[in-house]
């Protein structure tokens, strides 16, 4: 992983959103080439003018929508957390297959959903994982993302005590952190620092059936047991 820095120097004020279509599409662009510029050199090695030129405009160009490079790292960051919290896309709700899902099945959707979307943009997460130790915007951002989870898990919890499906001792807002802790956590040692190179299917079903064993909840028994 490139090595990452902090930014030294005051935080800049973010500049007011382009007024045109023109505008937003050249910031978007901008947006796009700064994540592949961070991918491949990090935060500290990573230069505007490397920046501008990865997204066909030149050096001054770049100063009429940002103001430093931290700040559009922000972006760049902003817009990563977001994705993971998105709604399913119409493709990912087709890949969820047909027929009502069980409790277990939830589950598994929304882990597999986000190490795939994880998976998919690792090696800015890792920069982002890196920078956020240091930067409180981009921090927050990623405290964002782990409270959107915790909240979504909290409410799905309660949901599985009220109708008798998880053990009711537990904790919601407790096991919510616990729970989405793990997945994240595992999710970095494993997509971005390489820890082992596991199967995805099976780090899927494993890390599901940990989720839901510590909530006391089991998969149902299939109909020809029944």
């Amino acid at each position: 992983m490139p090595r990452t820095d902090p930014a030294t120097g005051p935080t800049p004020a973010t500049p007011a959103p382009p007024r045109s279509a023109k505008g937003a599409r050249t910031r978007a662009r901008l947006v796009e080439a700064a994540k592949a510029v961070f991918e491949g050199s990090g935060f500290l090695e990573a230069r505007i003018t490397d920046i501008a030129e990865r997204a066909g405009l030149s050096h001054g160009s770049f100063y009429h929508y940002f103001e430093s490079k931290e700040q559009v790292f922000r972006e760049v960051a902003e817009q990563q957390e977001a994705q993971l919290t998105a709604p399913p896309t119409a493709e990912e709700v087709m890949e969820d297959g047909d027929g009502p899902p069980s409790d277990l099945d939830r589950i598994r959707r929304a882990n597999r959903r986000y190490f795939e979307r994880y998976r998919a943009n690792g090696r800015i997460m890792g920069v982002i994982e890196e920078v956020s130790r240091y930067d409180p915007h981009v921090s927050e951002a990623r405290m964002r993302r782990q409270k959107h989870f915790a909240g979504r898990t909290e409410g799905a919890i309660r949901r599985l005590q009220a109708d008798g499906s998880a053990d009711p001792a537990i904790d919601p807002e407790l096991a919510a952190v616990v729970l989405g802790s793990m997945v994240a956590r595992f999710a970095e040692l494993w997509l971005v620092e390489e820890w082992d190179t596991y199967d995805f299917d099976h780090a899927v079903d494993q890390v599901t059936r940990l989720w839901a064993n510590a909530i006391g909840l089991r998969e149902p028994a299939p109909e020809s047991e029944i």
